[in-house]
């Protein structure tokens, strides 16, 4: 893309405009390829505002694994466009944590190109202040990928009411024999919760910390990172309450 999207564009329907503006023009996409009956792994913590831009192509039968840690600067993106074949399975488990009047982004597209694929997304976001946390996951299922099985597991958290989450989860689905679900839920924390937690002597931050922590819990299980992500999660957790 050489023009500077605008809000007409749905995927940038959400952003900041003037620090994209900043950034661009933006670099093209890494473009990854996973071989057949190969596997992959990446971990993406983008902690000082920028964007992350992947192009990942799955091949017969490989897996591909991406968790992302999305916290920090005035504007944060990443954005995945992903390509499964035959028997491929791609998974996303991916936390954003904002405050202040940050714009934290994770945009998707998984296209089912070929039959027995599967994909699962596991989104979770943590929002306080006026801080905006976008979510658009679009699963494309080709017309003769049949036996696709695909989820998408979108949450956020509104610490203040102030605070903005967008989640669009999306499926357009050509092919008939297909299992394909998503959900979608956003809220605030339990204040029964947090008095149950405070009557045992818990402070109200921590009560708030404990109860974030089980929200994010699991996103980040079976990354080879996984110790560094929760640590750096609670860290910024810690940051809002």
């Amino acid at each position: 893309m050489t023009v500077l999207p605008t809000r007409h564009d749905e995927a940038w329907r959400y952003s900041d405009i003037d620090a994209l503006a900043r950034a661009w023009p933006l670099p093209a996409p890494e473009s990854i390829i996973v071989p057949a009956g190969g596997t992959f792994a990446r971990t993406i913590i983008q902690d000082s505002g920028t964007i992350h831009q992947l192009d990942i192509a799955i091949g017969k039968g490989a897996t591909a694994a991406i968790h992302v840690l999305n916290t920090g600067g005035d504007y944060g993106r990443v954005e995945l466009n992903v390509t499964l074949h035959e028997g491929a399975d791609f998974k996303l488990g991916a936390v954003q944590i904002g405050g202040g009047t940050q714009t934290l982004e994770v945009i998707t597209t998984v296209t089912h190109a070929e039959p027995g694929a599967t994909s699962s997304q596991i989104v979770r976001s943590v929002l306080a202040g006026t801080a905006t946390g976008t979510y658009l996951g679009k699963v494309a299922v080709a017309r003769d990928a049949q036996q696709t099985d695909s989820v998408q597991s979108v949450k956020a958290m509104l610490l203040d009411r102030s605070a903005t989450a967008n989640a669009k989860p999306e499926l357009e689905i050509y092919a008939d024999d297909v299992k394909c679900a998503h959900g979608c839920a956003i809220g605030e924390l339990d204040a029964m919760g947090l008095f149950y937690l405070q009557a045992r002597g818990i402070t109200p931050a921590e009560a708030k910390k404990l109860m974030l922590q089980a929200f994010v819990a699991g996103v980040f299980e079976g990354a080879a990172d996984e110790a560094m992500l929760i640590e750096a999660a609670l860290a910024k957790l810690g940051d809002l309450v």
